[in-house]
């Protein structure tokens, strides 16, 4: 089979490879007919859709042995997000990746799978379910023995949170995923906020105490309690724990003999535009075929 088709035609259609090299097998390596046939079969669809908005969608998390992964795929529809194809979809991706050592998303879409690659599994679930579908973020990580992870994923796959403690169980582990969740911290530790935000925030501080009309040495003193507050509020280990709010979160991992390694969570569509729906464009749209 000749690649130079194959590339060309996948450039006309936005289909997969695999998709292309059977649409030229079955077309004589004739170009048009075999983009002809692909639009016949749905699957050049998929290009048209390359510029619409997915912020729905799904994240998982899978783990074997010492090995964890969590990531994000997004649809355009809360619909398409509940089909149990999409869920396969999301769990064979979440595997393929387990099983790899990607660090980028271009890595990522580059492993081999049953489609050919995850590019092409992408691009053929577009087909397939008549909604972009877009890989956004996942995250690998690797434990020791004496680590464990928390996986805990809540409203079916909107938020998960992938833990890693050392010395401590895994439902230590699940209890600061778990935590993590519902209070959206923004850092593990005090010392991973960036110095940058902290003097703008200490700025804002200082500047609401003057005007509340306090000296400048009382205002020190309420910026640096008022510093405090904005580490419970940003910082996980400052937090005070959801299931007992006597300790905090890292005082809570400490008396269980652990220490919090790193903690990733992925919320659904987070800072992505959102689709606004026209219920007159869709209809359109549909008559058009597109």
């Amino acid at each position: 089979m000749n690649t130079s088709l194959i590339r060309e035609l996948r450039d006309m259609s936005g289909a997969g490879m695999m998709d292309c090299k059977k649409a030229l097998e079955e077309n004589g390596n004739d170009l048009k007919k075999a983009s002809e046939w692909l639009r016949e079969k749905g699957i050049a669809k998929a290009a048209k859709k390359a510029d619409r908005i997915a912020a729905e969608g799904l994240s998982t998390i899978e783990v074997q042995g010492n090995k964890a992964v969590i990531l994000e795929v997004n649809c355009e529809t809360d619909f398409v997000a509940k089909n149990e194809k999409f869920q396969n979809f999301l769990k064979e991706v979440a595997i393929t990746i387990l099983n790899s050592n990607a660090k980028t998303n271009e890595e990522a879409l580059a492993l081999s799978c049953q489609a050919g690659t995850l590019n092409d599994y992408v691009t053929n679930m577009t087909a397939t379910i008549g909604e972009k579908i877009s890989f956004r973020r996942f995250t690998l990580l690797e434990k020791n023995d004496d680590e464990n992870f928390g996986a805990y994923i809540h409203m079916g796959g909107k938020i998960s949170v992938l833990s890693l403690v050392k010395g401590a169980s895994s439902d230590v582990a699940k209890d600061v995923s778990m935590h993590a969740a519902a209070m959206r911290p923004e850092y593990v530790t005090k010392e991973q906020v960036p110095e940058e935000q902290l003097e703008h925030e200490k700025k804002i501080l200082t500047e609401q105490a003057i005007a509340e009309g306090k000296p400048a040495n009382i205002a020190e003193k309420m910026v640096m309690g008022r510093i405090s507050k904005y580490y419970k509020e940003i910082c996980l280990e400052e937090q005070d724990f959801v299931k007992d709010n006597s300790v905090t979160v890292g005082k809570y991992v400490s008396n269980n003999g652990g220490k919090i390694i790193d903690v990733i969570r992925y919320e659904v569509g987070e800072g992505m535009e959102k689709r606004q729906d026209n219920f007159a464009e869709e209809v359109a749209a549909q008559i058009n075929g597109e």
